[in-house]
């Protein structure tokens, strides 16, 4: 019987992190969706000297997304979602902000109101790890490169709808 326990703890625990995973690449093809255009759009863009090369966001993106997805499985490892709902409805929102910025900037081309939504999403992604923080220090750790990759996104956005008001009013 203790085996049979022990296999099923095992087997919810898997699944636990396959479905956080899900629920964090299921933001990223949100977000996917409304950048399918985003190479061409992004290049011809004035770009400040410090912007780098479209190539670099989709691996970048692909990791902080499992990151996200590994620290919002070890803050719901440590009891479930109901004692950890605080923590796990902050992870939920920023990831909603976090797609909606691809098609504020993307495809309606709105540099303004993404720099709005990129903002309140790194207070967003700061409130979330401090959450992560108090229930699993790691948690909260994973969340640290998604924070600084978000900062200097915003520092982007910024410079590019300065560079591009015409087309990013």
């Amino acid at each position: 019987m203790k085996i049979r326990m022990s296999s099923f703890r095992k087997q919810k625990q898997i699944l636990g992190l396959v479905g956080w995973l899900a629920v964090s690449f299921a933001a990223s093809a949100v977000g996917a969706v409304a950048s399918i255009q985003a190479k061409s759009f992004y290049s011809q863009l004035v770009q400040p000297s410090w912007a780098p090369s479209p190539g670099v966001f989709g691996p970048v993106w692909t990791v902080l997304y499992a990151l996200m997805g590994i620290a919002a499985w070890l803050v719901w490892r440590s009891g479930g979602f109901g004692p950890n709902r605080q923590a796990l409805t902050l992870f939920l929102l920023q990831l909603a902000f976090n797609a909606l910025w691809s098609w504020l900037f993307f495809t309606w081309h709105l540099g303004f109101l993404a720099l709005a939504d990129i903002t309140v999403l790194w207070i967003l992604i700061v409130a979330t790890l401090f959450s992560f923080w108090r229930v699993r220090p790691l948690a909260g750790a994973l969340l640290i490169p998604y924070l600084l990759w978000v900062s200097f996104a915003t520092a982007l956005n910024y410079s590019l709808w300065q560079l591009n008001s015409q087309v990013l009013g």
